[in-house]
């Protein structure tokens, strides 16, 4: 562990905010030794933007510690579940599975994180409780504190918990569909070229982007279409190429 994440153990949590965490233990059945270490992983950077005292400590490294931990075990899981299948219908129901659409249902109905996000003022004005980047991205950075807390095997069965229903959904087609595979199919098979996505712009704090992209099929251009992530907004412009193409139901 480095120094930085030794000094914010010795952080103090109040007996409201022990409460709190607890809480959220026991609804996933959940042991953290060190409950700091999940405390963290709720703080969003907005909220050590606006404190000078949590200046940097925010979840942003655990967010992207998390991601490769959940990427790791959905393909360990789907490697040994789908021994019949070939590398792509692994890699369509991953990226599924661990995209911000699904990640954000999680988020809210399964492990209620907005009940504990620790958000900047300016933040929690603009109704980031409720943002499916600031919660998809919290499940990451608890799966990653739980990683640095307890090992992998227990970042995995967390995993395993909340993320194999959603498997089994796409797995029956009851899932979301992952449009940008569907477009690029589509177009290799018929004209043997990908898809091109243009980041047509960002707004918005550092915090809080919203990025606009539009995507190209040859001299046929379709979108723009919004997103919280360049992924959330390239998954809606292909959904709607896929809807103007009839592929949306294929």
């Amino acid at each position: 562990m480095n120094l930085r994440d030794k000094i914010y153990e010795s952080k103090y949590l109040s007996p409201k905010r022990k409460g709190e965490l607890e809480e959220f233990c026991r609804n996933l059945d959940l042991h953290f030794k060190n409950l700091n270490m999940l405390d963290l992983a709720f703080h969003h950077s907005s909220f050590s933007n606006e404190n000078e005292d949590h200046h940097r400590y925010n979840n942003e490294r655990l967010e992207f510690l998390g991601d490769s931990v959940l990427g790791l075990a959905v393909a360990a899981f789907l490697y040994e579940d789908m021994m019949d299948n070939p590398e792509g219908d692994l890699a369509k129901i991953k990226a599924n599975v661990v995209s911000e659409q699904a990640l954000a249902p999680i988020a809210r109905d399964k492990m209620h994180i907005d009940r504990y996000l620790v958000l900047g003022k300016g933040e929690e004005r603009s109704g980031g409780r409720h943002k499916r980047a600031i919660l998809a991205d919290a499940v990451e950075a608890v799966i990653g504190a739980l990683y640095l807390d307890s090992g992998y095997e227990s970042a995995k069965n967390l995993v395993d918990e909340l993320i194999v229903p959603e498997i089994r959904k796409v797995q029956m087609d009851k899932g979301n569909k992952d449009y940008k595979t569907l477009l690029q199919e589509y177009y290799q098979r018929k004209y043997q070229k990908c898809p091109w996505y243009e980041l047509v712009r960002q707004t918005g704090p550092d915090h809080d982007k919203t990025f606009t992209v539009q995507v190209h099929l040859g001299d046929v251009v379709y979108g723009p279409s919004d997103g919280k992530t360049k992924k959330a907004a390239e998954q809606n412009v292909a959904k709607m190429a896929c809807d103007r193409l009839g592929l949306a139901d294929a």
